[in-house]
């Protein structure tokens, strides 16, 4: 087994988990499986795979870049439940 009960333990402090003994069994063997299930995949032989960082070519669409009309300053304050010269006002969140 590569996964201990203590290192199980520290895993849980570090989450802030409370587990039980029987939990700690549990997860220790589960861990266990798939460090060794990480071992099969690492035998495998990857030579002549180029890297890639992903499945899919990912591409950005952009749009041209325009100015366009935008609300007015009095357009925009209309609705505001409170406004400070051009500005919105809201409450105070910092002390």
């Amino acid at each position: 087994m590569k996964i201990t009960t203590e290192q199980v333990e520290y895993v849980a402090l570090l989450g802030r988990l409370a587990l039980t003994s029987e939990e700690k069994k549990k997860y220790s063997a589960q861990l266990d499986d798939i460090l060794k299930y990480m071992d099969m995949l690492a035998e495998v032989p990857t030579d002549d795979v180029e890297p890639m960082a992903g499945p899919v070519k990912l591409f950005t669409p952009l749009r041209e870049d325009k100015v366009e009309p935008s609300l007015s300053v009095e357009d925009a304050l209309r609705n505001a439940p409170a406004v400070a010269g051009s500005s919105f006002r809201v409450p105070k969140v910092i002390e």
